[in-house]
């Protein structure tokens, strides 16, 4: 076991240098699958393609048995300005492996993999297991996961790796962004005309800054709404605007649905509400669920995410762990600790030992 584990944990960090060594920004990631499905192949899976997205089935599937899916991204946010490194070259030291995406969530996806890899020949499992690296997570596309999930097959629960630093995250906020217009009606600055619809929109914007929804989830805290961009068609400084446009950011507990949080700001706002789409919502696996029951006797912690994942786009319980730290990520000079990955996949087998293995 322990020199079948070594194996695992080199080849996975090798592979992640190569990932690394990779672009794969959000829809262009053609090449990172390329590398994914051969390293696979290599390794005697058969693999599957659909657009970017890749995935394997384990070699006993069973179609009576459920299924866990075990998912993480291969695309990557564009490396920011305060990058001292080439974002692109798999830097190992001091213990930290640096690199775009080495953190989020290259990681976490490398690990799995190795972890797939573990469990491929067994024919004793309790649960049939797939393997999924997709795409366009960094800008939560359509053509990734959600594009996947109806090849899949019927899944009955999920891990998907983000950097957690193996704790689980068992519940996740829902992300709802919301298009404002305040109208007003245009008029000479220098005369009392018009009606300035800036003015309108900043005591809207008031509202988002003061008001509390009531309910506060003991996971997910309370719906947080913060108004992110704002601006108006004016070029010239002596137009009043008769439209004002602004943008709302929400996160939102699993206490409220989408429809609720527009209905309560359309009553309590002059501004036209939109939203832009519905699809990431928030998302909990039950605390019973055999996968955090294995957690918590491994001593893990669970909480609540304030951040979203492809979680918010999975119809069944998912739990969201993986190696690596949630604040390094989108960060000049990203990293992992090696260390961080070669303890996460021995965690990853210990926790799923106690799922899918007869006691």
């Amino acid at each position: 076991m322990n020199n079948s584990l070594t194996i695992l944990q080199d080849d996975a960090i090798g592979l992640l240098k190569r990932l690394i060594a990779t672009p794969s920004f959000s829809k262009e990631e053609q090449i990172t699958a390329d590398i994914i499905e051969r390293f696979l192949e290599s390794r005697g899976v058969r693999t599957k393609t659909h657009l970017n997205n890749i995935w394997a089935q384990c070699n006993h599937f069973d179609p009576t048995k459920p299924t866990l899916l075990l998912n993480s991204h291969h695309d990557t946010v564009k490396p920011n300005k305060g990058y001292t490194l080439d974002p692109f070259s798999p830097i190992e030291s001091d213990g930290k492996l640096f690199g775009l995406g080495s953190n989020d969530a290259g990681g976490c996806l490398v690990s799995l993999m190795a972890v797939f890899l573990h469990y491929f020949k067994r024919s004793d499992l309790k649960y049939n297991l797939v393997f999924a690296a997709t795409a366009e997570e960094e800008i939560s596309g359509h053509n990734g996961i959600e594009a996947l999930v109806p090849r899949l097959g019927k899944i009955d629960c999920g891990i998907v790796g983000e950097p957690t630093q193996m704790q689980m995250a068992v519940a996740e906020k829902g992300l709802l962004v919301l298009d404002a217009v305040a109208h007003g009606r245009a008029g000479h600055a220098a005369r009392n005309e018009g009606e300035n619809a800036l003015y309108k929109a900043l005591k809207d914007i008031a509202w988002f800054q003061t008001y509390q929804f009531p309910k506060v989830s003991d996971l997910l805290g309370p719906v947080k709404t913060t108004v992110t961009v704002i601006e108006t068609e004016n070029k010239a400084h002596n137009v009043v605007p008769a439209h004002c446009k602004y943008v709302i950011d929400c996160r939102v507990n699993e206490l409220y649905t989408f429809e609720e949080i527009i209905e309560t700001i359309r009553a309590n706002v002059q501004s036209e509400i939109q939203p832009r789409s519905t699809r990431l919502r928030s998302t909990a696996i039950a605390l019973d669920h055999p996968l955090i029951q294995a957690g918590i006797a491994l001593g893990r912690t669970y909480y609540g995410s304030p951040t979203t994942s492809d979680k918010a786009l999975m119809p069944f319980q998912t739990l969201k762990m993986g190696p690596g730290d949630s604040a390094r990520s989108h960060t000049a000079d990203e990293f992992i600790f090696v260390e961080e990955i070669r303890e996460g996949i021995e965690l990853y087998i210990k926790l799923l030992d106690l799922v899918l293995l007869e006691t």
